[in-house]
């Protein structure tokens, strides 16, 4: 079960697809990450973890996390020189513990789909050109919700049980994915972010691609997308 968070959600009538990506946030994820700094004996967090609502994972939501691990603020006099848990770690990032589960998933949702013919073009000036007869998909995800420009043509979202990439620029609100003969329909959900640890598209990716900090990727992501707290 998954609430909204509010100010971030909107209405879904019936079957019909959402308008936007959703960011779902996993509380039971993020204390798993808290417990595994705890039992490595850190005490205390970084108080940029907290920054642009807790780097777009809602700072009420975090806190309430760190509050019941008791992990306090590192400005803390008693906690001034103890080693701080950072937001790496905390949300799962590249560059924080391995052990660490990335807390919040970024889907989309199919709007339409199409067949796309030998020579055909897809996206801002056709940038793509479908080399053979393939079937492709309209995704919702872009720029303004944080699937930037660059992932365009350089990474994969996973739909119908695997991987398909992103094809053609990526347009403000929507992206398309070669999806070949993929047995998908208007509705589907397609996994832009997920556990690496599972096989799934992440953030290992996007940096790759980007050049960008996995925090300033997740954070935008966060912030702009519809975003959701679920168990």
């Amino acid at each position: 079960m998954s609430r909204a968070i509010p100010g971030h959600d909107v209405s879904v009538p019936g079957s019909s697809p959402r308008s936007g990506p959703v960011a779902r946030v996993s509380h039971g994820v993020l204390a798993a990450n808290a417990r595994l700094a705890s039992a490595s004996g850190i005490r205390c967090f970084d108080a940029s973890i907290l920054m642009a609502d807790a780097w777009g994972h809602g700072v009420e939501l975090v806190r309430q996390v760190l509050e019941r691990h008791a992990i306090t603020p590192s400005m803390h006099p008693d906690t001034a020189h103890a080693p701080a848990l950072h937001g790496h770690s905390l949300y799962g990032l590249p560059g924080g513990d391995p052990a660490a589960t990335p807390a919040l998933r970024l889907t989309g949702t199919v709007l339409s789909v199409k067949d796309l013919r030998a020579g055909e073009g897809v996206s801002y000036g056709y940038a793509y050109r479908a080399p053979h007869d393939t079937r492709v998909a309209l995704v919702t995800g872009g720029y303004a919700q944080g699937v930037v420009r660059a992932l365009g043509g350089a990474v994969d979202v996973w739909l119908a049980g695997e991987r398909h990439p992103i094809v053609g620029r990526v347009a403000m609100d929507v992206c398309v994915v070669e999806i070949a003969n993929a047995q998908t329909a208007r509705g589907d959900e397609a996994l832009f972010l997920g556990d690496p640890a599972q096989g799934e598209p992440s953030l290992v990716e996007w940096t790759r691609a980007s050049g960008l900090d996995a925090a300033e990727l997740i954070t935008t992501v966060g912030l702009r997308a519809i975003r959701e707290a679920s168990a």
